[in-house]
């Protein structure tokens, strides 16, 4: 029962910070989803509702460089590959979503590592 609140007020929190979020051309989205085993990271632009770029720890891309998807270490990498892919884009620049997750652990190592990779937010 516990589980099933906790999710619910995720989502909350998530609908309450995409009012006041949204990404477009200039500054696309940094969308990231947490799961028990992996961690996605997307960018979005809102307006024209695409997706820029995309990584996930399930890829085959991570796989190569780290054995462990769910752990600090991986999402950290994962930060580091999503801000490659961006900058393949031509975006320097975005806003961060965490998805209603707390800035802590694997979401703050993602940040921290698409912050390393060149993306500012």
């Amino acid at each position: 029962m516990a589980d099933r609140n906790r999710r619910k007020y995720r989502i909350i929190r998530h609908r309450r910070i995409r009012k006041k979020i949204k990404g477009d051309e200039n500054r696309p989205r940094l969308c990231v989803f947490r799961s028990s085993k992996h961690i996605y990271a997307q960018i979005i632009d809102d307006r024209n509702n695409k997706v820029l770029a995309a990584a996930s720890t399930d890829s085959k891309d991570f796989r190569s460089r780290s054995p462990k998807t769910s752990n600090q270490e991986a999402a950290f990498i994962l930060g580091k590959i999503i801000a490659a892919r961006a900058k393949e884009k031509g975006i320097e620049k975005v806003s961060f979503d965490r998805g209603g997750y707390a800035y802590w652990g694997r979401v703050k190592q993602l940040a921290e590592g698409a912050r390393e990779g060149g993306l500012t937010f």
